[in-house]
């Protein structure tokens, strides 16, 4: 066999190892040992994003409503005062018939007192319906009217209010009237602006002990899942914005 033959048998150099070391391995510099992958793979701008919006869901949360009383009405919130209407009946004869010219609505005056025909002034500011009732008669009943009877209702409480602010469509000042709810004087107001926080309602009245602050779930109390919740005169109510 001459050289020529020989050479032609002979494989590549470069072949014969590629053959050899079967298939090629990751490179060394594309592998990273444990230590060297993070825990972490957000970016630090990315965690900020994540923690922003994570505490603007909680901001847009409802808080828990207070524990705040139920009662209806208070006897001492019907005390009358300057401004109220009271709707006067005089009856005779234990009430058989109604005079008709006395029966009427009769003002509370800036001092207090009401003028009521054949008696005079009656001091009505600081008293109750019940206590009218029964002086009006009394005096009624010594030289003017035999067994005279009356009955005394008020129609309006001009001199208790209930103011509300924040997102209602009216906000504003409003009479007060014995067992009214929270969801009526929402409603007296135009009902809630499409940014209100119904269930985070904060309800300002003062007490004998102090200011006191009351959250109230109006939306939940209005679909039965709380026990209402009745103002008093003077209570502030007011309706948070939500943030979106």
């Amino acid at each position: 066999m001459n050289a020529r033959h020989v050479q032609t048998l002979r494989a590549p150099a470069g072949r014969a190892r590629g053959v050899n070391a079967g298939p090629r391995l990751t490179s060394k510099a594309s592998l990273r040992h444990p230590s060297q992958v993070s825990i972490f793979p957000l970016s630090m701008p990315r965690i900020a994003v994540l923690v922003l919006a994570l505490g603007l869901v909680v901001a847009c949360g409802d808080p828990p409503p207070s524990k705040y009383p139920t009662q209806a009405f208070y006897v001492e919130d019907s005390r009358l005062g300057p401004d109220d209407q009271l709707d006067i009946a005089v009856y005779l004869g234990g009430g058989a018939q109604k005079l008709e010219d006395v029966s009427k609505v009769y003002p509370v005056s800036a001092d207090g007192m009401l003028s009521f025909p054949m008696i005079g002034a009656v001091a009505a500011s600081g008293r109750s319906p019940k206590d009218i009732e029964g002086e009006i008669r009394t005096r009624l009943a010594d030289g003017y009217i035999v067994n005279p009877n009356v009955t005394v209702q008020v129609k309006e409480y001009k001199s208790k209010k209930v103011s509300i602010t924040g997102e209602v469509r009216k906000p504003g000042t409003l009479i007060w009237r014995p067992e009214m709810t929270i969801n009526e004087a929402v409603s007296e107001a135009n009902g809630f602006t499409a940014m209100a926080k119904p269930n985070a309602v904060v309800v300002t009245r003062r007490t004998a002990d102090g200011v006191v602050k009351y959250t109230v779930p109006v939306e939940r109390i209005f679909n039965n899942r709380y026990d209402q919740f009745y103002m008093r005169p003077g209570d502030s109510v007011y309706v948070p914005k939500r943030l979106w």
